[in-house]
């Protein structure tokens, strides 16, 4: 057994004192659902709402029961530590263990699955790091925490603070003694805009989680979607800090990526900005997130595109190696986005929910996987520029490293017209008997996904240093 990893100068370290690298992957879409990852509109508790809508109480728990079990089985596990992988970041919603009108009060069955996980991971030698992907009151405003809005309540009240106190107390108590939890992520991408109070509460879940788990790493985001350290002055006992390193090169909205020094140079330099802190600390560097997304065969060039992020992602993989860093890539399994592995575009999900997913592409429903539509764009550019200048100060709003269609953008497609698609999505699973259910979650399963042959050979020849 490899004893509780702890942190020991620059390093993350066994119980012999061995330094240890964690690479692999997060499971994105999982216990905590994702609109682009398996196709619904909006927020995961819209979808959950409208789904309980359509199905009732027996079929919804029937299918998400089902959903939970094929997404990640012993094949996932299997095939995860075949790319030379050893590490899997959990991310997980609080609503599976706490009901937002019974707070403080335990669902136990919210650890069923993870358990599952945490010992099918220990079986392949896999380390898993468990992160609270959604907060009550959503840590920023974007659709990734569960909110509903684009304002981070989560730094605003006392209560959704205690709350996630109080959560971690729980999930601490559980695994204080499991070897192959690598440790806790709080707070992902935390969006605190007076920057200071995201400071105090890590110092307070830091002393809360040490009183009932005082052994186990605790993984901290940095500001902003943990990109920025700038208010950072300190490192905390037994604390790797996690920066995330997506580039714009990886996205359609972005230059293309054609490998010019310049290119690397400036993919080299965002990483080392946000990883500046940590050096300079000399502490253990994590990178939580990173990579492209990938073009769908129906879009012209789609091959060459693929090819250049791929290229993309392995010159980051370079720098991380050069830096010999850990890194966990966004995302394992999706709909074809930007796993490493997909559902097949002959599976029953994708065959009875293309319609809806064509027409959530061209309407931009989705931030990730944004692809331009000209009538879109002709609609929605003069009401960004409008907003631009009856009110200029939008330029300035936090976070600001969204542009003024980035923010707009987040009320008008993601939360309006997202949340008003929710019932449209629900109804295709109208009429569906149990096997029907049962057929559409297993397109999850790894026996029918696809895998993205390119980017694994990719991660796997950097899996090691």
């Amino acid at each position: 057994m490899p004893g509780i990893l702890k942190v020991s100068g620059e390093h993350i370290v066994d119980s012999t004192g061995t330094p240890v690298i964690l690479r692999g992957a997060g499971l994105g879409g999982w216990m905590n659902m994702e609109n682009f990852i398996t196709g619904y509109p909006g927020q995961e508790h819209q979808h959950r709402a409208a789904m309980l809508k359509v199905l009732g109480p027996e079929k919804y728990n029937y299918f998400f029961e089902q959903f939970l079990h094929q997404f990640f089985t012993a094949s996932d596990a299997r095939f995860f530590r075949s790319l030379g992988l050893n590490c899997l970041r959990i991310p997980f919603n609080y609503r599976h263990f706490e009901s937002p009108l019974n707070p403080r009060v335990l669902i136990p069955s919210g650890f069923h699955h993870l358990d599952r996980i945490i010992s099918l991971c220990s079986a392949e030698g896999i380390y898993v790091i468990l992160d609270l992907h959604s907060l009550p009151g959503g840590q920023n405003p974007d659709w990734h925490s569960d909110n509903p809005s684009n304002w981070a309540g989560f730094w605003e009240e006392r209560d959704y603070q205690d709350r996630v106190v109080w959560l971690w107390e729980q999930v601490a108590g559980r695994y204080k003694d499991n070897e192959w939890v690598a440790g806790y992520n709080p707070v992902n991408e935390p969006c605190d805009a007076e920057h200071t109070r995201l400071l105090a509460f890590y110092g307070r879940i830091e002393e809360a989680i040490r009183k009932v788990d005082p052994n186990h790493i605790l993984w901290l985001d940095g500001n902003t979607f943990a990109a920025d350290f700038s208010a950072f002055n300190k490192v905390l006992p037994n604390c790797v800090y996690a920066l995330h390193d997506y580039s714009n090169m990886g996205f359609p909205a972005g230059d293309r990526y054609k490998g010019t020094p310049e290119q690397n140079d400036k993919l080299e330099r965002q990483y080392l900005r946000k990883a500046e802190f940590m050096m300079s600390h000399k502490s253990p560097v994590w990178n939580g997130e990173f990579g492209p997304v990938y073009s769908p065969p129906s879009e012209p060039e789609a091959t060459t595109i693929n090819q250049e992020r791929i290229a993309l992602l392995g010159q980051q993989l370079k720098i991380y190696d050069k830096y010999k860093i850990s890194w966990s890539i966004w995302t394992y399994k999706d709909i074809g986005v930007q796993g490493m592995i997909y559902t097949s575009p002959e599976s029953k999900w994708i065959s009875t929910l293309k319609p809806f997913l064509d027409k959530k592409q061209a309407i931009q429903a989705d931030a990730w996987g944004y692809h331009p539509n000209p009538e879109v764009d002709a609609i929605f550019k003069p009401l960004v520029e409008w907003i631009k200048k009856v009110a200029p100060e939008v330029e300035n709003k936090y976070p600001t490293t969204w542009n003024t269609e980035r923010h707009v953008a987040r009320v008008v497609k993601q939360c309006l017209i997202s949340e008003c698609l929710s019932m449209e999505f629900a109804k295709y699973f109208e009429g569906m008997g149990f096997e029907e259910l049962e057929e559409m979650a297993k397109s999850f399963s790894f026996e029918k996904c696809a895998q993205r042959e390119e980017l694994n050979r990719t991660l796997r020849d950097h899996a090691g240093i």
